[in-house]
This record gives structure tokens, sequence and C-alpha cells, in this order.
């Protein structure tokens, strides 16, 4: 079923708040928040302290918000050789897989791996890898995530040379005739996300605008309204 959500919801500008900015005290609470938002998914970076200078949760939390959780799962993993632990991602809730292009030496292989545990597959690149890399593995993937900071901590600064990757990558997606994805990570705001979806963005990640605002569903609500004109 949120499989099929996913598909039916292609056409529109997505948010997904990052549940990295969540009170943790109160995830249950906060979980609920988005399921009752305007949300499309739930984001969940994964760190592990070597990839990424920082820790964040692993399988047991997961598994504790997906119990609760009635959006897909979109699990961003910011560790090290993510292929050793894909399977045990899926069986404890996610419905979109993305991995860094730094992270792992066999990309393919490993984007196979995802899918064949069931889940939607993607890519990770770092603020300055060139989206050029990705130009023969692209058929492959769902989703491209663009960091628009450096990754391992949340509140940072967006970072104004996003914009460009992100044209630079959907002109590479339109060249080959495909429908992947371009999501953002990284400082997302109602000041810049509709600079983003003209830029050829699709997916919207955000975590401390979210969380940390007054009202969290009518903040959601914005991104969602700006970002679909």
């Amino acid at each position: 079923m949120l499989k099929s959500r996913i598909l039916q919801k292609m056409a529109h500008k997505l948010i997904a708040p990052s549940m990295l900015a969540a009170d943790f005290g109160n995830l249950q609470r906060d979980v609920e928040m988005v399921n009752n938002s305007d949300a499309d998914w739930f984001h969940i970076d994964v760190m592990d302290g070597h990839f990424v200078p920082n820790i964040s949760y692993g399988f047991p939390v997961i598994a504790a918000m997906k119990k609760h959780a009635t959006k897909p799962l979109d699990v961003h993993l910011m560790i090290e050789k993510p292929e050793r632990y894909i399977e045990e991602f899926a069986k404890v809730g996610a419905d979109i897989i993305t991995v860094h292009h730094e992270s792992t030496v066999h990309l393919h292989r490993t984007l196979r791996q995802i899918k064949d545990a069931g889940c939607k597959a993607g890519i990770v690149l770092n603020l300055t890898t060139p989206v050029s890399v990705l130009e023969d593995i692209l058929p492959e993937c769902y989703m491209i995530l663009l960091k628009s900071i450096n990754p391992g901590f949340g509140g940072q600064k967006f970072e104004d040379i996003t914009y460009n990757r992100v044209k630079k990558l959907r002109a590479m997606i339109d060249e080959q005739g495909l429908d992947t994805r371009i999501e953002i990570d990284g400082g997302v705001t109602d000041k810049n996300i509709k600079q983003l979806v003209d830029a050829g963005a699709d997916v919207f990640v955000a975590g401390s605008h979210v969380f940390k605002s007054d009202n969290q569903t009518d903040t959601i609500k914005r991104l969602r309204e700006i970002a679909n004109g």
C-alpha cells in the first residue's frame, strides 16, 4: 500500500520532515503529528559516527517509528559500507533507501540489493561531489538526494551552490528521458523552497524548520503549498 502511495504522488512536490529534529522523548507524538499533517514521507537519517561525525539511531528506533507511521519511510544511510545492512533496514520498515555515492565501492550492486529487498533505491551526493558521476547510473535510481549542507548535523545553513547542482542534475535526468526524483536535504525553508522547485527539485527534507516552528503542521502545510504553487 505504501509503495503505491509513493507512485501515486509522483506528479506532486513532496515534503519529508526529518525525524532527526523530532523530540525523541515524545517520538510517538511527533510521528503522529507527521501522520496527521500534509507531509508525504518521513525522512530518517541514519549516521554511524564514521562516514559522518555524528551518531543518530538504528534499527530499534526505526522499527518504533514504523509501528506508528502511516506514511512511507525515506531512509537516508550516512554510513560506511551500507550494503552490510540493507536487508535489515528493509525488515524494520524502510520504503525508500538512499545510499551515498561516496560510501560504497560497488554502487550498482548496492542499488540492486535495495531493490531486491523490496525498497525503492536512490543515491545521495555530498555537497561538492559532481553530479556528473551519476550519468551512467541514473536509470537505476528512483531518486537522487542532493545534500545542500555538509552531512552529519541538523540545523545547518543552506548552501546556495545547490541551485546550480539541481539544474545540472535535472538536465541530465531529462536528457535521458527518466522520471527520477530529485530530493534536497539540508536547510530547506519557506524562503528557498520555491527557487529549488524552479531549479527542478521534487522532494524536500525539512527538519529544524518544521520541528522548531511554533506550529509544525502549519509549517508543513505552507512548505507543501509553496512547492506545489
